[in-house]
């Protein structure tokens, strides 16, 4: 399989920004607590000072926590995503193209990984959830989450529609006619997936390489034209 350079390392920024952020407010309590310590020690009021105190080291600890709990969310997405990346390197052939981790302008959003292949284009939404999860539909529910309202497949159709409009609006790619579909993968082995008339293809990672090489297009798409489908998608990169 071919890699198409150009990605936006989106997760991967978002996994050390957050990082950063959260080391950051650890930095500034610890620096809090000792500007206190001294001044402690040099008075009297140490009632007062240790509600200031108290106050002052509230917000880089609420900071901390919120930060850490970003970073690990993007920390197991991009995870996730790697895991996709070696599999699909690994089983499919050099016919097909990959792309990952794209983040598109005019409202594109992120993208895990858009395979190219001669069958068609095949756009992916990579989950590391664990737990049970219920897809009837556009509707997901998952064990434990309260007032869970994000929908893997209503976000991979909209991702796919926004490169099936990419490719459908060059004027070099407009005749082509390519498929497109948006598909949900689920990376963690402890992810119990329970189905009913899921809107896309929702597939645990290892099924994923059969899947893409089993579709059967109406014509085939040469390697000049998947090439072209790549530059023309990465135009869009934000």
């Amino acid at each position: 399989m071919r890699k198409i350079k150009g990605s936006s390392s989106y997760l991967k920024n978002q996994v050390r920004k957050n990082l950063a952020k959260a080391a950051l407010s650890v930095l500034i309590f610890g620096v809090i607590l000792f500007a206190l310590t001294l001044r402690v020690l040099s008075t009297s009021q140490v009632g007062i000072l240790e509600e200031a105190g108290l106050l002052l080291s509230l917000a880089p600890l609420i900071g901390f926590y919120f930060y850490l709990r970003k970073y690990r969310i993007y920390s197991g997405g991009w995870e996730g995503e790697k895991q996709v990346a070696r599999l699909l390197t690994s089983k499919l052939n050099d016919d097909y193209y990959l792309l990952n981790d794209l983040y598109l302008r005019d409202g594109g959003g992120d993208i895990d990984h858009i395979v190219l292949g001669p069958n068609g284009v095949f756009v992916l939404e990579t989950k590391n959830w664990s737990g049970k999860i219920s897809c009837n539909g556009d509707e997901w529910q998952r064990a434990g989450k309260r007032n869970f309202s994000s929908s893997p497949s209503r976000q991979v159709k909209r991702n796919a529609a926004k490169i099936k409009h990419i490719i459908g609006n060059s004027p070099n790619l407009r005749p082509m006619g390519i498929w497109v579909e948006g598909i949900v993968v689920f990376t963690n082995n402890h992810a119990a997936l329970h189905l009913n008339n899921p809107a896309v293809p929702i597939l645990k990672l290892f099924q994923l390489p059969n899947h893409i090489t089993a579709y059967r297009s109406s014509r085939s798409i040469s390697r000049e034209q998947l090439e072209a489908i790549g530059k023309e998608i990465l135009k869009q990169k934000h």
